[in-house]
């Protein structure tokens, strides 16, 4: 029996080994039939650094990044009272609310208290010394900023000067020896320049994007009160902020600033760079004076559309309309009148409003200009003496004897100009001031101001200006409520405050 047994196993085996035999013969013929049919490919390799060389923008990049830092900042900003429900204010609370919240003396009370807002941007060393540039929102008003190198370093950063105008911001670093950009002549660039962006969106670390420039000289955008962005498509994001825009030769153009992003709140194409000459011009003026000082004309300047040129009899689209003068202004002691039409600068010509803006507000104060106007169809010359550009008669974050001076504390207005009247869906005939701020602790929130809403009268008398605003609210009756009219979206409507 155990010879039988053993001969079935060593028969089992030669079968296996038979059958194993078949099978390999079978997958060695079809392996040698796709080899066959599928010859080894030569690929032809090489190291990649080689054939990149000089064919991206990596060794741009590479001198580019040093001098690109991270911006932290942040400021205390002081609230009054606890956030309530708008059904619970001015109301007792009710006895089941004490359970959780104690008693309603401690509402009534609104004892200040604090809280930190922390702000993340870019900026760019522009200087071997520790000069940075980056925008103004992204240090407004902040107690603490912190920068941190591309080598890891963190180290705090005083601000210099600002100028919120152009959102344009010094900052200085301590020490010396620190990578820096070279400036170029932003005048220079022409549409389709190919350009880099770099930053730290969103706080991820630097980004380096690329796309070419969309267009130069935009204005008229109402994000910044002086405009002359350097629009690309290189992608910018949030944290992009004060970061550099630099040409193919990692020489630096611009400041990025702003993007128009849709619903999204992220890139469509679409961003916006202070050019460096005008940062560097604002760098210059805050080094020698504390602050960017601009010459100061006193008009409202338009655009001549073709339907505007038409009614003044002219056929050149061309210039600025001069649509009011303010009283007392350099302009108004120099002659200009409403409906005269600005062709030129010291000779040099004017296309638009936005471009007379830029050619006066690049000039100092007290310096004497030449104008070429179109009155009345005949052209002339007049020769006036800018002034300084006023600063804002009334801030909630200024001074303290500012603000007692002010009959509305907390409130900031400007002067509301056709394009911010076509952004609040306003016509072109409303006067009055735009409100900018308001204060949530001020008398006037508590009265229903917002911020968007155009102050037309104050106390029964017109507003035109922030001097009209500032005088009538100043020389108030304290004792009485301050009676406003306010166009809302086209609805005028009464607040007393």
């Amino acid at each position: 029996m155990k010879n039988d047994g053993f001969a079935r196993r060593r028969w089992l085996a030669t079968v296996a080994v038979s059958t194993a035999l078949v099978v390999t013969g079978f997958l060695g013929l079809r392996a040698a039939t796709i080899a066959r049919d599928n010859p080894t490919p030569t690929l032809k390799t090489s190291d990649y650094s080689e054939s990149a060389a000089g064919q991206g923008y990596a060794s741009v990049v590479k001198k580019v990044v040093p001098a690109v830092v991270n911006i932290s900042s942040s400021r205390v900003v002081k609230q009054t009272g606890m956030n309530m429900p708008e059904g619970m204010k001015n109301q007792q609370m009710d006895p089941l609310f004490r359970q959780f919240f104690g008693n309603n003396d401690m509402f009534q009370r609104s004892v200040p208290q604090e809280r930190r807002e922390k702000s993340l941007g870019s900026g760019v060393i522009i200087s071997p010394e520790g000069y940075v540039l980056t925008n103004n929102h992204v240090v407004d008003h902040a107690t603490d900023v912190t920068v941190t190198l591309y080598d890891k370093r963190e180290m705090k950063a005083r601000v210099v000067g600002t100028d919120p105008r152009t959102d344009i911001a010094v900052l200085k670093l301590e020490g010396s020896g620190f990578p820096s950009l070279t400036l170029a002549d932003s005048s220079k660039v022409q549409v389709g320049d190919v350009v880099l962006a770099v930053g730290d969106p969103f706080g991820v670390g630097q980004t380096v994007t690329g796309g070419i420039v969309s267009a130069t000289g935009r204005g008229g955008l109402g994000i910044e009160e002086v405009e002359d962005f350097i629009q690309t498509d290189a992608p910018i994001n949030p944290g992009n902020s004060g970061g550099a825009l630099v040409d193919n030769q990692g020489h630096l153009i611009g400041i990025n600033t702003a993007i128009l992003s849709g619903n999204s709140g992220g890139n469509q194409g679409i961003g916006f760079a202070v050019p460096v000459n005008m940062a560097r011009h604002d760098m210059e003026q805050i080094l020698a004076h504390g602050k960017v000082e601009r010459g100061y004309l006193g008009i409202l300047p338009q655009d001549v559309t073709p339907t505007i040129a038409k009614a003044f009899n002219t056929n050149e689209v061309t210039g600025a309309l001069v649509g009011d003068v303010t009283p007392g202004s350099p302009a108004a002691r120099g002659g200009l009148q409403k409906g005269d039409i600005i062709l030129s600068v010291d000779g040099k010509a004017v296309a638009d409003a936005n471009q007379l803006r830029l050619a006066i507000g690049e000039m100092n104060p007290d310096q004497t200009v030449s104008l070429k106007v179109m009155r009345g169809g005949r052209a002339q010359d007049i020769s006036l003496k800018l002034g300084d550009f006023p600063v804002k008669e009334a801030r909630a974050t200024g001074d303290k004897e500012e603000q007692q001076n002010s009959g509305l504390e907390g409130v900031t207005v400007e002067k509301l100009t056709p394009e911010a009247a076509q952004q609040l869906k306003l016509s072109p005939q409303t006067n009055g001031v735009v409100v900018d701020e308001v204060s949530p602790s001020s008398r006037a929130a508590e009265a229903g101001l917002k911020s968007g809403d155009v102050v037309v009268e104050v106390n029964h008398q017109a507003v035109k200006s922030e001097s009209d605003f500032q005088r009538a609210t100043s020389s108030s009756d304290k004792s009485k409520p301050v009676l406003l009219l306010v166009n809302r979206e086209g609805t005028t409507m009464y607040l007393a405050v």
